[in-house]
């Protein structure tokens, strides 16, 4: 039985750290070339700048939650004390709500950047990135709100003497003190509440940008050729990036939040609940920078103007 256990646990270290150790790569990776861009480039543009911060929270996400459960799962000794084990949990809460309002946001301006100049929505779009930075300063102060109470209820298991104590996070390492039901339901809510407003966002950008390819298809299919409609326009090709990832995230968070909102309501310590959340806290972060890459490996290269 022992013996079970320790592959069980090797099976779940190494999912971790196929996981984490590509998806840091990525990150990193897609946050260093657009940071060049954003530098380098002419013009500054929002979608830059958000992926810029998408990248980074990814990173957050991966390193906050992934390194720490890789160490767990190959029986690393406990090197975590109350302190740390608060600033991980909460530095991977408030990631994962900054990833979800980025991708968001960035759903969104790209809904605006592709409706028609007529329309008065687009006058709601960013003309330069300066203008998304108080979005994300709103962000970070209502994540980092909605995460506070693990500051009081995370503590490092040597510190506790076992008795009421529920695993955090299938993580051996620290503890969740239980907390009181008003408590408990109110930072559920307010959860609940900032992902209902994100997914319903990211569900209107999604079907108007779908809504805007298809109608572009049909002009394009009836005003060009056969030729120059081979290469789509950039506005296009970020679209359906958009889109694709729109899809890549709702598989991820959707699934997590279930599993979040069960966790939090019956404090279940069913291991295999357990890390099936936790994989996928950590799917979206490692996947999405790949998925924008792949989309950027397909772009025909810019030709310089003259």
């Amino acid at each position: 039985m022992r013996w079970k256990i320790n592959w069980i646990d090797f099976i779940r270290g190494t999912i971790l750290l196929s996981l984490t150790g590509p998806g840091c790569a990525g990150n990193f990776f897609l946050f260093a070339s657009h940071v060049y861009v954003f530098v380098m480039g002419p013009k500054k543009k929002p979608t830059d700048l958000l992926l810029v911060h998408l990248a980074f929270t990814n990173t957050m996400t991966l390193c906050a939650r992934g390194i720490f459960d890789i160490t767990a799962a190959f029986h690393v000794s406990n090197f975590l004390d109350s302190a740390s084990c608060k600033t991980v949990f909460y530095l991977g809460r408030v990631a994962r709500g900054l990833s979800m309002c980025t991708t968001c946001l960035l759903s969104v301006v790209q809904a605006l950047t592709i409706s028609p100049r007529t329309s008065s929505w687009r006058k709601l779009k960013p003309r330069t990135a300066w203008q998304v930075l108080p979005s994300l300063l709103l962000f970070w102060i209502l994540n980092s709100l909605i995460s506070s109470n693990l500051l009081s209820y995370i503590t490092a298991a040597q510190s506790t003497n076992g008795s009421g104590i529920t695993p955090s996070g299938s993580h051996p390492y620290c503890h969740m003190l239980p907390s009181g039901l008003t408590v408990r339901w109110l930072f559920l809510t307010l959860m609940a509440l900032r992902d209902i407003i994100s997914q319903s966002l990211m569900g209107w950008s999604s079907g108007y940008m779908a809504f805007r390819l298809c109608k572009h298809r049909q002009s394009v299919l009836h005003l060009r050729s056969s030729r120059s409609q081979r290469n789509s326009s950039p506005e296009t090709r970020a679209t359906r990036s958009a889109l694709l990832l729109m899809a890549c995230f709702l598989l991820f968070y959707w699934a997590d939040f279930i599993f979040s909102f069960c966790i939090g309501s019956f404090l279940t310590n069913d291991r295999t609940v357990l890390n099936m959340k936790l994989f996928l806290t950590l799917g979206y972060a490692s996947l999405s920078p790949f998925v924008l890459i792949s989309r950027a490996s397909h772009q025909p290269p810019r030709r310089s103007a003259r």
